[in-house]
């Protein structure tokens, strides 16, 4: 006779106890996991209200979505695992990222045919692998042309879902995507009017403003506010408004990583300090978690910024800007105060000890 793991009843009878349609939500309290952050099971559920499974693929020869052999385990029990401990979670299956090449989505959206092909195949992935929702993590289409193809397959994605929710009985899908921290990339802008009437939100990604790879300057990557006309969090959610997007259509994206520099002189260690490159791993980026075992083992000086709202703390000639607590907290406050729909964190995996995501949590809570 077959066995069946011990692992795989406790989760068959969560689902059949937990098992719940999508809800509207009052708040996104949100968080991205992937393969490099840790197991699904190890996820504090209790701290969100909505958890994306990053990333699946698109397959360039066919426009379908498929999910590699490597997340084929952990996409397929990601929403029963989730619900053992948190049975209200709302999950989304997040679709591109860095695994698929963006030209794929180009030549994938210029054509209503392949259009059509992907839209069936990521409503048909959602509902075999018990997904509330699709998430659309195009990055990023950089023309008005891509921009115009962008808009239809929102568009038609919007049609397909609601038609195959009369269809099935289900609950629609929820549809977001992962948008740039501003509606305008260069001289382009995002297709507001298809946002605004085909999404139920937009993950806006207030992140890697600056980083050791190209700025011979310190920079805090995901500073809250700047001076006016420069890159920051705060203009990239008034630019949003300013295009037509209400508020509470708009998630802020908080980042549980930070990039580290190489000083040029150990003594000049402020926001915007000369500097040589990245530093502690190849391209600077670190978690959060790697950062403060770094601040422990170097006994690190840090130093909270309060004018940006971003941390940073040095030892020797290496620089590194992150978020920490009191930053979090902040961007937070901020995003209730301006009306937000809510928060995500980039990833999961990057927290220590679950310290950013319950100061998130609690802080949004504290608001209501």
């Amino acid at each position: 006779m077959a066995f069946v793991s011990q692992n795989h009843i406790v989760l068959f009878f969560c689902l059949l106890l937990f098992r719940l349609s999508a809800a509207d939500q009052d708040a996104v309290k949100a968080g991205y996991w992937y393969r490099g952050s840790g197991s699904v099971s190890d996820i504090d559920s209790s701290l969100f209200t909505h958890l994306f499974c990053a990333f699946a693929g698109l397959n360039p020869d066919t426009n379908e979505v498929t999910i590699s052999d490597d997340n084929e385990d952990a996409f397929s029990t990601f929403t029963r695992t989730l619900q053992c401990s948190n049975p209200s979670i709302t999950t989304l299956l997040s679709i591109g990222g860095g695994e698929t090449d963006p030209h794929s989505f180009v030549s994938m959206a210029k054509n209503p045919s392949s259009r059509e092909i992907f839209i069936n195949s990521s409503i048909n992935i959602a509902r075999f692998y018990g997904f509330h929702g699709l998430d659309l993590a195009w990055e990023s289409p950089t023309t008005a042309d891509e921009m115009s193809y962008f808009g239809l397959l929102l568009d038609e994605w919007r049609t397909a879902v609601d038609a195959e929710s009369n269809e099935s009985g289900e609950s629609p899908l929820i549809l977001t995507a992962a948008v740039h921290y501003s509606p305008d990339i260069g001289s382009v802008t995002f297709p507001v009017d298809s946002i605004r009437r085909s999404l139920d939100w937009i993950n806006v990604v207030a992140f890697d403003y600056y980083t050791p790879s190209w700025a011979p300057f310190t920079g805090a990557h995901a500073l809250l506010y700047d001076l006016p006309n420069r890159v920051s969090t705060s203009s990239g959610i008034r630019a949003w408004i300013d295009s037509g997007l209400a508020p509470d259509t708009l998630v802020l994206g908080l980042p549980y990583y930070g990039y580290a520099w190489k000083l040029k002189k150990s003594g000049n260690h402020g926001v915007g300090a000369r500097a040589n490159g990245p530093a502690v791993t190849k391209d600077g980026e670190m978690t959060y978690r790697k950062i403060k075992e770094f601040i422990k083992k170097k006994r690190a000086k840090s130093i909270y910024n309060s004018t940006i709202v971003a941390n940073y703390c040095y030892s020797g000639t290496t620089w590194i800007g992150y978020d920490d607590v009191q930053a979090i907290k902040t961007k937070v406050f901020y995003a209730k105060d301006q009306g937000l729909l809510g928060y995500f964190v980039w990833h999961v995996g990057g927290d220590k000890n679950w310290v950013l995501s319950q100061k998130a949590s609690s802080t949004w809570d504290s608001l209501e």
